[in-house]
């Protein structure tokens, strides 16, 4: 459990360092922490780190930054549904899906509410085909600080599970 918190709170301190537009930790903080923390905490900790984000870079528009909520909050409850057979299939498909849900609602909020677009279908194409850069750099974000939480994870367990073994082991032998 503490293991899983570090990798978390790394993630979230990372979202104040300079750092490509959209290749942040965020998303995949919030599949990981979907799958590994109970009780909403994996939940709460994205959206605290946005929080505290959002408060040193600045707040913007509430609509647009409840969508980015309502995003963040969608990829913890997708980690959930990644459930305790943890393949990397899963894993990545649900971080795929993650950065696709997040482009679709975000890039919606900003048709909807501003008016930098018409507020018609060619509106609408215009700015989701103006904001494809942005999502590039989100889905290969997402997928790599996927890969890197659940990795790590899973090296640390393996590790961890080899010295506890090999210490019972030398324990049974003294015995």
């Amino acid at each position: 459990m503490l293991f899983v918190l570090v990798i978390i709170l790394a993630a979230a301190a990372s979202r104040l360092v300079k750092h490509p537009f959209n290749f942040t930790p965020i998303i995949a903080m919030s599949i990981f922490g979907g799958c590994y923390l109970k009780k909403y905490w994996g939940l709460l900790i994205p959206i605290g780190a946005m929080m505290i984000g959002d408060y040193f870079i600045g707040f913007y528009d509430w609509q647009v930054m409840l969508s980015v909520y309502v995003g963040v909050a969608i990829a913890y409850f997708l980690g959930m549904g990644i459930g305790s057979k943890r393949k990397w299939p899963k894993v990545i498909g649900f971080s795929i899906l993650s950065s696709v849900l997040f482009f679709i609602i975000t890039n919606f909020a900003v048709w909807f509410f501003f008016d930098w677009y018409s507020h018609d279908l060619n509106g609408l194409l215009s700015c989701f085909t103006l904001a494809l850069p942005f999502f590039k750099n989100s889905i290969l974000g997402d997928i790599f600080y996927s890969a890197a939480f659940f990795g790590l994870y899973e090296a640390f367990v393996i590790i961890y599970n080899k010295v506890t073994f090999s210490q019972s082991e030398t324990a049974k032998n003294i015995i």
